[in-house]
């Protein structure tokens, strides 16, 4: 009877490994395609990345290639000599004017990207200065063919109008920075505290059996950034939430000296119901 009985626990056993191993197969399946879905976006946004930079590095090259023939002309003679020069200059204003809106692309693709990096923010301020000193160039140019009384009349009016809509993109372009950072921070900012239940009822931060109720004291709240901050101790033995945050987007677990701390491992699950934190101690 003793022999049957075990039998039937080790097929009874047997079974239910047989069945959980579907599961586990299908959360690695899911676990792989999420994976997958988070690689080829990074290798989506790279390309894009590198496919601008290599714009931007074609222009430049043109450039260079465009100023060797306007030297040469320079020093040239010939009927068509000033004609040479002109279209020159024209080619010159109008790749710099192309690469002045590759780089305005290219912040605007690690702005908005989720490829973040201090090399890449290097290179973009190195291909900026690139331009300045383009520009400078090409004044010095301008400057030269004065002196030689060789004067592209035509192009003196689209410098002028070019150097105006590029200090009114820069202005723009940095109210616009400023604006997404401001609100970049606001919605990644929230506030917790924590305290004996008279400690946040001297705030009225808890006030009748009530939390976060009119006219509570915000100024006892610490500001933090919910990218930054995932983990905060509360040095108890006892911590109650009394705000509603989902239960599977934190742990409250005790350290070494049996004090509680508060691990929020889905920040923006977590923080998606209140961007206010209260718990209770004592």
């Amino acid at each position: 009877m003793k022999k049957l009985l075990i039998a039937a626990m080790c097929l009874l056993a047997f079974a239910a490994c047989k069945q959980d191993k579907p599961k586990a197969d299908l959360a690695a399946a899911q676990q792989r395609d999420s994976l997958n879905q988070v690689i080829a976006q990074k290798d989506t946004e790279i390309n894009d990345l590198m496919s601008t930079m290599n714009e931007i590095e074609e222009g430049f090259r043109e450039i260079n290639e465009a100023e060797n023939r306007l030297s040469l002309a320079k020093e040239g003679e010939g009927a068509n000599r000033e004609q040479r020069i002109r279209e020159n200059l024209q080619f010159i204003q109008s790749t710099m004017k192309q690469n002045r809106e590759l780089i305005a692309k290219l912040q605007r693709q690690l702005r908005e990207g989720s490829i973040k990096g201090e090399q890449l923010q290097r290179t973009i301020e190195n291909l900026t200065k690139q331009m300045e000193e383009k520009d400078q160039q090409l004044q010095q140019l301008r400057a030269e063919l004065d002196a030689k009384d060789i004067r592209i009349m035509d192009l003196d009016e689209k410098v002028a109008n070019l150097n105006t809509n590029v200090s009114n993109l820069t202005a723009e372009g940095n109210r616009k920075t400023q604006t997404i950072n401001a609100q970049d921070q606001q919605l990644h900012t929230a506030w917790y505290v924590f305290g004996t239940k008279s400690e946040l009822k001297d705030q009225r931060i808890y006030d009748g059996g009530k939390v976060l109720q009119a006219n509570f004291n915000r100024d006892y709240f610490t500001k933090i950034d919910i990218r930054v901050t995932k983990e905060i101790k509360l040095y108890s033995r006892s911590a109650k939430m009394l705000t509603a945050h989902p239960a599977s987007s934190y742990t409250l677990q005790r350290d070494a000296n049996k004090q509680y701390v508060l691990r929020i491992t889905n920040p923006q699950q977590f923080w998606s119901t209140s961007k206010y934190l209260v718990i209770l101690v004592k």
